[in-house]
């Protein structure tokens, strides 16, 4: 096999990152998360079959996600916050995979400061709301404390603030 130059192929790690054209289909879904591709197609003037290809790379690579955004409070749902959990760092992986399991928690993220993992949650109750942070969150071994901030109401939500390509 001497000579023989050997292809390496794309792994999980080699990934293209977003240009104009990314951009710009970002941008139209921002404003409209039911814009067809025939329309994405025309206003960037590319193909449709591009648009396809892009946006399951999109989706894939999980620069975006195509969602139905929805206000909580006007869907029946009492009460939504934040919750600010303080953890034992050795265990901070371990407390992040149980938190992904549950479901009133539907953003996670680690933070600076003086909490590691900033997460909120929609519940339909002040009793379901004492049953995830007593009986479940703070029962996960390695979580310290848990901090509670309730959502009065929303004063602006928008999710079209572009890419850093802008």
């Amino acid at each position: 096999m001497a000579g023989m130059r050997k292809k390496l192929l794309p792994t999980k790690h080699t990934k293209k990152t977003i240009d104009k054209i990314d951009s710009g289909m970002i941008n139209l879904l921002q404003k409209d998360g039911r814009v067809s591709n025939t329309e994405i197609a025309r206003t960037l003037e590319i193909s449709e079959a591009t648009v396809r290809a892009r946006l399951k790379r999109l989706i894939d690579e999980e620069y975006i996600q195509i969602v139905a955004v929805s206000n909580p409070l006007k869907l029946g749902f009492e009460i939504a916050g934040d919750l600010y959990i303080h953890t034992e760092l050795k265990k901070i992986d371990r407390v992040i995979k149980e938190l992904k399991e549950i479901k009133a928690l539907w953003y996670i993220i680690l933070t600076t400061g003086k909490t590691c993992i900033n997460a909120e949650f929609i519940v339909k109750s002040r009793e379901d709301l004492n049953d995830l942070v007593y009986n479940k969150i703070s029962k996960i071994n390695g979580v310290l404390q848990v901090e509670i901030v309730l959502i009065m109401k929303y004063a602006k939500r928008k999710y079209d603030f572009g890419t850093a390509l802008d």
